[in-house]
């Protein structure tokens, strides 16, 4: 593992700082200033990380990007060659660990997310950290005899990310789904993708 600097570890910490503040807050509780009290920071280092509100962002986003990579350690999943049902076994795992563990980082990304379509040149970086995610997925489902890897991505990113908003935001926020439910939702996604 690589030794972190110390400019990189205060990135660091600015970054998680700021996606603490982002899910606990949301958009308009993140600031230089609330980052730097947040963090126990002297005032004024935030601004000396990331100068300017996209400047932050874009810390904001690398790093979520960074976390959540190993939220759902798609390196670890099982050889997909093995079945559908242990790539079902692995994402259910991943998606679980974003609702319950790491539920606040998935906050996070949402509200990066509807940030990002209001300011073009966060959508394209927001879009840039994600497609690396996208890209991994669909050598996974290639690899597991996906006939329509680019369409099958798009579906179970779609099924995922809305089983995550609802249950995260939205109105089955008091009803975290077992990590076999979410098992069990995946293994039917994934059949009907093999066809019949």
């Amino acid at each position: 593992m690589p030794v972190r600097t110390p400019s990189a570890a205060r990135a660091d910490l600015v970054a998680d700082t700021a996606l603490a503040l982002l899910a606990e807050r949301g958009m308009r509780g993140l600031t230089h200033r609330a980052v730097d009290e947040a963090a126990g920071l002297p005032q004024g280092s935030t601004s000396n990380v990331a100068r300017t509100r996209q400047a932050l962002l874009e810390l904001a986003v690398r790093r979520l990007a960074e976390r959540e990579a190993r939220v759902l350690a798609l390196e670890e999943m099982p050889d997909p060659r093995g079945g559908l049902d242990a790539l079902a076994d692995g994402l259910a795992l991943a998606t679980h660990r974003s609702l319950t563990r790491h539920r606040a980082l998935t906050l996070a990304r949402y509200e990066l997310a509807l940030e990002a379509t209001r300011r073009p040149e966060l959508r394209s970086y927001f879009n840039a950290t994600g497609r690396r995610f996208r890209d991994q997925l669909g050598a996974l489902l290639t690899a597991a005899g996906s006939p329509a890897p680019g369409r099958h991505v798009l579906s179970l990113v779609a099924w995922a990310d809305g089983l995550l908003f609802s249950c995260v935001a939205g109105s089955f926020s008091n009803e975290v789904p077992s990590l076999e439910e979410v098992r069990a939702g995946l293994r039917e996604l994934l059949a009907g993708m093999s066809g019949p």
